[in-house]
Formats: C-alpha cells, sequence, structure tokens
C-alpha cells in the first residue's frame, strides 16, 4: 500500500534552507569545471542528450504498449462481456421499467481521464424523483430512496452492468480507480482537500472495479482514513499495474460482490 507522510511546512522550508547552499555550491563548481574545459563539456552535454532521448523514447514506447494492450483487452473483454449478458441486461431492465416509473438507465457525471468528465451509466437504483443526480448525497444502508429491485442489483452489483458501455466507449476500463463525481465529500471535506495528491489517481482510466474496492474500501467514505486508503490503493494499482494484476482483480470482484452478494 502507498504509504502516506504529512510534515509541517516551516519543517520542509527549513530542509531546503539548509541544504540551498550546498546545493547551489556544488552547481557553481560544475558550472566552473564546464568552463575550464568547453570541448569536454559540449561533448558531455550532447551525449547526455541523446542518452537522455533515446531513454525517453524507449519509456514512451513501452508505455505506449503497456497502454494499447489495456485497451484492447478492455475493449475485447467489455464487447463479449456485453453480449453474454445481454439477456440478464434486458431482463433488469424490464424489472426496473416495471417496478417504478422513471428511464431504465442512470447517468451521471464523473471524473475521468486526466480529469475530463464524462457520464456514468448504471441501472436505474432510486426513485425517479428522489435520485440525486450531483451524486453528492450519498445512498446509505437502508436508504429510503433506493427501490427493492435497485437493492437487489445494488447488493449484487448487477447495477453496474451498462458500464460495460463506458468501457466499450473509451471512457472507462474494466479495472481502475473507481470515478468519482466532481465535488464529492470525504468526512465532510471535498475529496481533493482532504487528499492533497487525489487527482493523480486519474492520471488512468477510471474502472468498474479496482484494487481499492477488492480490498474492502468502496461504501460511504464519511471516515478520513477510509477515504484515504482508497486513493493509496489506487496509486498502488497504477505503480505496479500489469494484465495479470488485471484478471486477478476482476476474478476477486467476481467471487466478492457478484457471487457472494456484498455490493451496497
Amino acid at each position: 500500500m502507498t504509504v502516506t507522510a504529512s510534515f509541517p511546512q516551516d519543517d520542509v522550508v527549513s530542509l531546503w534552507q539548509e541544504r540551498k547552499s550546498t546545493f547551489l555550491q556544488a552547481a557553481y563548481a560544475n558550472t566552473e569545471r564546464h568552463k575550464s574545459d568547453p570541448f569536454s563539456s559540449s561533448h558531455h552535454f550532447d551525449s547526455v542528450r541523446r542518452r537522455t532521448y533515446r531513454t525517453g523514447r524507449r519509456v514512451r514506447s513501452r508505455e505506449s504498449i503497456r497502454l494499447g494492450l489495456k485497451r484492447a483487452f478492455d475493449l475485447a473483454a467489455a464487447s463479449s462481456a456485453l453480449l453474454f449478458f445481454a439477456p440478464l441486461f434486458l431482463a433488469i431492465a424490464a424489472a426496473v421499467k416495471w417496478t417504478s416509473p422513471g428511464p431504465v438507465l442512470f447517468s451521471q457525471p464523473r471524473y475521468g481521464y486526466r480529469n475530463r468528465r464524462f457520464h456514468i451509466y448504471k441501472f436505474r437504483t432510486m426513485y425517479a424523483h428522489l435520485g440525486d443526480r450531483s451524486g453528492t448525497q450519498q445512498a446509505m444502508k437502508g436508504d429510503s430512496r433506493v427501490t427493492p429491485i435497485g437493492r437487489f442489483l445494488r447488493n449484487t452489483s448487477l447495477d453496474e452492468l451498462p458500464q460495460l458501455i463506458n468501457v466499450i466507449r473509451g471512457d472507462m476500463s474494466l479495472v481502475g480507480p473507481r470515478p468519482h463525481v466532481p465535488g464529492m465529500l470525504s468526512a465532510g471535506l471535498l475529496y481533493e482537500d482532504l487528499v492533497p495528491y487525489y487527482f493523480q489517481r486519474h492520471i488512468v482510466r477510471p474502472g468498474i472495479t479496482g484494487l481499492a474496492q477488492v480490498h474492502g474500501c468502496r461504501g460511504s467514505t464519511r471516515q478520513a482514513d477510509e477515504a484515504i486508503a482508497r486513493v493509496d490503493y489506487d496509486l498502488e494499482y497504477i505503480e505496479t499495474w500489469s494484465l495479470w494484476l488485471d484478471l486477478k482483480i476482476m476474478l476477486r470482484t467476481l467471487r466478492q460482490e457478484f457471487l457472494s452478494g456484498t455490493g451496497t
């Protein structure tokens, strides 16, 4: 898990002041050394520039391959899953429509890749006139806004099935940090105020499930430690991503939520 440490601002400033003079002296000495040997200096910096350029190209190439593999896997798996679950999809849509007035699907703005906003799709689980499209009022256990069929869909996480459409569209990935609504509160604060590095989780596409969810970090974010733990798990996922990790998270999600019915 990513460990987060906080330091008083004064300590950070004093530490920089202590090291500043040493840093500047070293930089000055290095500059003077290169001035005394201009030919060596030019050759040195040209060599460093070439190595840096080659390294940068290799890193970008590897990253492009990784992103391409993940996107190809998402597209193939989500398309296959949507076809496989099509009968269930239609049955749920009919049940939602017949048990309460209103649309079958519920859409809501969420943070996506690089903080771009998109509309996430879910089966509607609340009474249409009581639903919160802003998403800032989180559903709680025993919430009276939730319909009987909606409670079943939430408990089995079947309300998330329409997000396969988001994956195919490129808004989301099968696995990644769960997308949050803009203005989401955690422990009474904006999430980005509670966790200063919060937006780093948006350097990848959000996911239908993620590392935080399979570790039990889901549901309400009223407790600060639980809210912070979610972001830490998200960053750990980004740092250690692999297709094998995605597969393990998907299998654990299937076992924990769809089969055991531990959703909310």
